[in-house]
């Protein structure tokens, strides 16, 4: 009896703490790309074009899942700048792939504030 009370006591705790079995955090893409986009903005300033590519195709991965999740067009343009800015990255132009990056960021946080994040 006892071990079914703290089995139900378990149970329960998770339950109202919502990490309940079969309970997933739903990751935040948004939130993710933005990260990795301000990262590739850091290294391109630095005229770390490489770095500014790795993170840029990291953060393009995110926007994208994000896309798929729920249409929005600021992750649309976020999307097209990240693309933009790994392909001048890959050329080595790191100026001008951080200033895509930097409307990447900008576009994100835009995503962001629309749906109250």
């Amino acid at each position: 009896m006892k071990r079914i009370l703290i089995a139900f006591s378990m149970a329960a705790t998770l339950v109202l703490a919502g990490t309940g079995p079969g309970y997933a955090q739903k990751e935040d893409h948004t939130a993710q790309a933005g990260e990795h986009a301000s990262a590739a903005v850091e290294h391109g300033t630095l005229g770390h074009a490489d770095v500014l590519v790795q993170h840029a195709e990291q953060a393009l991965q995110h926007a994208q899942a994000a896309e798929k999740e729920k249409s929005n067009p600021n992750i649309k343009e976020a999307i097209k700048h990240l693309e933009e800015a790994i392909n001048h990255g890959k050329l080595g132009h790191a100026e001008v792939a951080t200033e895509h990056a930097e409307k990447a960021v900008k576009s994100l946080d835009a995503s962001k504030a629309a749906v109250g994040g």
